[in-house]
C-alpha cells in the first residue's frame, strides 16, 4: 500500500532537490537551463522571493512532485486576477497516483484565495503526457504563445529598417505642420509683393472672356463642318 501523499509549501530544504527533479525530467522542448540543477535553483529562488508559490507532493518523506505558480493582477484584457502555473511536474515513478492532481487541489486554493477566476497553465509542447493529463481536467487552449531570441528580434529589426524608412510620429507633428503652414502663407505674400512692384497682377486671373471666345470658335467649326456635309 502507497502512503498518502502530502501537498505543502516548499521549504529552503526543498529548493534544490525540486531544481535537481526539474532538472532530471524536464520534458522535450524545455530550455537549455533546464538541465542544470544549479540555475534552475537560482530562478526558483528569485521566484518565489517575487511572490510566486512553490508547492510540493512529498510521499516518505521525499519530493515526488511539485508546482510552481503565480497570481496574475487584472491587466488589459482581464479585469480579475488569474492564476498562472509555470510549471508542474511530478517524478515517473509516482505518476498516475494522483500526485498531479492533489497538486492541481492545492493550487485552486491559492486561486480562490486570490480571487482568481481562471488558472492557465503551459506546458512544454514535447509534455505530450502532461498535455493530456490537463485536458482531462478540463483545460482548453486559450492562445498560441510565440517566442523570439533578443538578437533574432534585433537582427530582423535592422533588416527591415534597411529595406524601407522608419514613420517615427513625434508629439511635436501638429505644432510642426502648422509651424510648415505659417511659412508657406509668409512665402505667398512675399511673392505677391514682389508682383506689385514688377507692375504683375497679383490676383486670380479673370477667364471668362478666354472661355467665350473659345466657345465661340468651337460653335464656328461645328457649324462649317455641317456646312461642308
Amino acid at each position: 500500500m502507497r502512503a498518502a501523499v502530502v501537498v505543502r509549501s516548499a521549504n529552503q530544504d526543498d529548493l534544490f532537490e525540486v531544481a535537481e527533479m526539474a532538472a532530471k525530467f524536464a520534458p522535450d522542448g524545455s530550455t537549455t537551463a533546464a538541465s542544470d540543477p544549479g540555475r534552475l535553483c537560482e530562478h526558483l529562488s528569485v521566484l518565489v522571493a517575487a511572490g510566486g508559490e512553490l508547492l510540493v507532493a512529498v510521499e516518505e518523506d521525499a519530493v515526488v512532485g511539485f508546482l510552481l505558480a503565480r497570481v496574475l493582477e487584472p491587466h488589459f484584457y482581464s479585469l480579475v486576477p488569474s492564476l498562472y502555473v509555470d510549471a508542474i511536474l511530478v517524478a515517473p515513478a509516482a505518476r498516475r497516483h494522483g500526485v498531479g492532481r492533489a497538486l492541481l487541489g492545492s493550487a485552486l486554493g491559492l486561486a480562490s484565495a486570490s480571487g482568481a477566476e481562471a488558472v492557465y497553465c503551459a506546458p512544454a509542447p514535447g509534455a505530450r503526457e502532461m498535455h493530456r493529463f490537463l485536458a482531462r481536467l478540463g483545460f482548453a487552449p486559450a492562445a498560441g504563445h510565440r517566442v523570439v531570441a533578443v538578437p533574432v528580434l534585433e537582427r530582423r529589426l535592422a533588416q527591415d529598417g534597411a529595406t524601407g524608412g522608419t514613420v517615427v510620429r513625434r508629439r511635436d507633428g501638429g505644432r510642426r505642420r502648422r509651424d510648415a503652414t505659417r511659412a508657406a502663407i509668409e512665402d505667398l505674400v512675399a511673392r505677391r509683393r514682389r508682383a506689385r512692384e514688377a507692375g504683375l497682377p497679383t490676383g486670380p486671373v479673370d477667364l471668362r472672356a478666354f472661355q467665350a471666345e473659345h466657345a465661340a470658335e468651337a460653335e464656328l467649326r461645328a457649324e462649317q463642318a455641317t456646312n461642308a456635309s
